[in-house]
């Protein structure tokens, strides 16, 4: 007797053997790496000539980042404030980009490789060398003022990570070139028979953005911002990462308090990416 299955199985099925290399070397080469920084979050690392001593210290490594440190804190709440700045600005770019270079004009393709190639180049040396030169801020913000009128209207919980962000807006707007390939995928994905009908029933390009358009790349625009996240999680600019391998190699903290600002850091972004898919996908029609 065969075995029937749903078609929401055989899709979850084919989505499971997609990730199936995925799954293998994560169980090989990062299992075992994860599960052992999360022992150390709770010891004290004492590396000496001939051996590693951990100590068990319970959730104190925890207790200290948030009760006794004074800058993991701060700069944790900075990341957050700066990530709530930077990702609405890469996806709202990223949208605006995809739907103007998805229009059928001479050039699609040259437009397309302009907006791609810096994530090619960018390597985190490269974009290090071009901040390091003054390339990230943009020349129209120093031109114009840009940066001071824009502080001066601020409160000063803000200040700081706006400045963070504005000194390196170009390499901002450099890093959505993922996100633009992601929604002119999505754009394909939406038949031309669908405007054809809108248009029919009198719907002008505006409504048919709003009505067709936006709800149809809503789960893309999630997947988008998922992205997003996490690229800025890892970026080379990210002063939480500077902050725990600095703690990493301290001989006064050490490899047990840094695996502890790691798995923070690591609940943090976990949390955000779950709320935001949770929230994003919600009521989301499947066909």
């Amino acid at each position: 007797m065969k075995l029937k299955l749903s078609l929401a199985a055989r899709r979850s099925l084919e989505g499971f053997l997609f990730i199936t290399p995925w799954l293998v070397g994560f169980c090989v080469f990062m299992a075992y790496p994860l599960a052992f920084s999360l022992y150390m979050s709770f010891t004290e690392v004492q590396v000496t000539a001939t051996a590693i001593n951990f100590t068990h210290v319970g959730w104190a490594n925890y207790v200290h980042a948030f009760l006794g440190d004074n800058v993991f804190p701060v700069q944790l709440a900075n990341f957050v404030k700066e990530s709530l700045i930077s990702v609405p600005i890469i996806v709202i770019f990223s949208l605006l980009v995809g739907l103007l270079i998805n229009e059928d004009v001479w050039g699609r393709g040259v437009f397309r490789a302009i907006f791609f190639l810096p994530v090619i180049f960018s390597t985190s040396q490269v974009i290090t060398t071009l901040f390091d030169l003054g390339a990230g801020g943009g020349s129209f913000i120093q031109r114009f003022n840009v940066f001071n009128i824009l502080i001066s209207a601020l409160p000063p919980s803000l200040n700081e990570p706006v400045s963070a962000v504005l000194s390196r807006f170009t390499l901002v707007l450099w890093s959505s070139g993922v996100q633009i390939l992601l929604i002119l995928a999505a754009l394909k994905t939406i038949g031309s028979t669908v405007y054809e009908a809108a248009a029919i029933d009198g719907a002008g390009r505006w409504e048919s953005f709003w009505k067709i358009t936006l709800p149809a790349l809503r789960p893309f625009i999630v997947l988008t911002t998922v992205y997003t996240i996490v690229e800025l999680s890892v970026s080379p600019f990210n002063q939480m990462l500077g902050l725990i391998n600095s703690h990493m190699f301290s001989v006064r903290t050490g490899m047990g308090y840094a695996a502890a600002l790691g798995w923070i850091y690591f609940a943090l972004i976990l949390v955000a990416l779950v709320l935001i898919y949770t929230v994003g996908m919600r009521k989301v029609h499947r066909y």
